[in-house]
């Protein structure tokens, strides 16, 4: 699977919302779904129905398969306004509303500045 890194960092290859929507047996994506819903209430506080996670082909995707958290992020949003591939490519990195997202995924940053590195 090609790893896709989103405008934030995150892989959406290891996405459970990308893996969910990439599930054939339909038994078995209602499970993951149900594990989604349960670690963002854990990780986020966020309470999500079944019908709320919706398909996802990744945050770079131009299509409307977008999860709805992700249609709606700051962050994504920026960077698309930018026409910037991450937001390792931004001048403003790394900006508030990514130093706050940091805080819930450090490795997003890392994977970012590994990027910002091969940048000249």
């Amino acid at each position: 699977m090609t790893e896709i890194i989103a405008y934030c960092g995150l892989t959406c290859h290891t996405c459970p919302i990308y893996l969910a929507t990439r599930q054939e047996d339909k038994e078995e994506q209602a499970g993951m779904k149900n594990e989604i819903i349960r670690l963002c209430k854990e990780y986020y506080g966020i309470t999500y129905t079944i019908e709320d996670i919706t398909d996802c082909d990744g945050c770079l995707a131009e299509g409307e398969r977008i999860f709805a958290a992700c249609k709606g992020c700051a962050i994504r949003k920026c960077a698309r306004e930018k026409e910037f591939e991450n937001c390792a490519q931004c001048t403003e990195y790394a900006c508030g509303k990514l130093d706050e997202f940091f805080k819930t995924d450090p490795t997003a940053r890392t994977r970012l500045e590994a990027i910002r590195s091969g940048i000249s």
